[in-house]
């Protein structure tokens, strides 16, 4: 297929860090791929339309929206499309939908940005072969997104999984960083958290390493087993920077296998953790694969 005659979609993800902008094909082919810094929203939200005007010229046929939460993700809300009150500063009530508006008539569809990932995953990664799974990502921000016979889990609103409360780590003084709940999941495990408890950044801990490894597999490993054990997934893809941590994820899957301490029985023996917890199949590029794939499925509707 030929980019001259193929009908270009924009895809977003954005984040509290950076937005990853992409502008493919239908098949999933991409033209472009570009990281803009998160800054204030509406000049973020220029160079996003920027980006795209420069890589789809003749216009997009649809843009999907992948964005840090929360916000408000129902089609027949008079505030689709709305941020709500969010610990990242000068977003909570920024609207997308208007702000790009401004820059083209194009369809545009809204999701979070962790169930953007799941439906990439789902798509073409590491859920190809189910139906039913849970998307966690653990990053700026945690935050988790269930897929349910193919499709997300929404009910009165998107789950908010990153401020579930978990059990506090042995030995961990860090009080916590959640504005809203203090020490609640992402109040302890996110990015940030990690960064304020040891005074540098998750990358470069040096000798804080394997005390911040035993950390945050406390925290996640006895997460993943309370989603479990609340909403059986067939999989757990675990997703964002700091999944990719030194050794991380196996100690994930040995502090979920002690907290389950065998009930349930599918995952009782502790390799059978290898392969309901893993990593993104697409790497980093879930989000905006799914992002694009929802920017298809809104020009369908169209």
């Amino acid at each position: 297929m030929s980019f001259d005659t193929a009908p270009l979609f924009g895809a977003i993800e954005a984040g509290g860090t950076k937005f990853v902008c992409a502008v493919g094909t239908s098949t999933r082919e991409y033209v472009a791929i570009g990281s803009i810094a998160t800054g204030k929203p509406a000049e973020t939200m220029q160079s996003v339309m920027e980006f795209f005007a420069e890589h789809a010229p003749d216009g997009l046929a649809g843009i999907g929206v992948g964005a840090f939460g929360p916000i408000d993700i129902d089609p027949l809300s008079r505030t689709y499309g709305t941020m709500l009150p969010t610990p990242k500063a000068h977003w909570g009530g920024f609207n997308y939908l208007e702000a790009i508006a401004e820059y083209t008539d194009a369809p545009v569809a809204i999701d979070t940005d962790v169930n953007m990932a799941a439906r990439g995953e789902l798509a073409a990664g590491a859920a190809t072969d189910l139906s039913t799974f849970l998307y966690l990502t653990v990053g700026t921000g945690v935050g988790g997104g269930m897929v349910v016979d193919g499709r997300p889990l929404i009910g009165a609103g998107h789950p908010e999984m990153g401020h579930v409360t978990v059990p506090r780590a042995p030995g961990d003084t860090f009080p916590g960083g959640c504005p809203f709940h203090t020490d609640c999941l992402e109040g302890m495990a996110s990015g940030p958290a990690i960064e304020h408890r040891w005074g540098r950044p998750g990358g470069l801990l040096g000798e804080f390493q394997t005390r911040a490894t035993e950390f945050e597999a406390w925290y996640l490993g006895i997460a993943l087993a309370d989603f479990t054990l609340t909403l059986a997934p067939q999989r757990i893809i675990l997703g964002g920077g700091v999944s990719r941590m030194d050794g991380l994820i196996h100690r994930v899957r040995d502090r979920m296998h002690r907290q389950l301490n065998g009930y349930v029985h599918a995952l009782a023996e502790r390799n059978t953790l290898d392969t309901f917890v893993v990593l993104p199949g697409l790497g980093d590029r879930s989000g905006i694969t799914g992002a694009l794939d929802l920017a298809k499925s809104v020009r369908k509707a169209t």
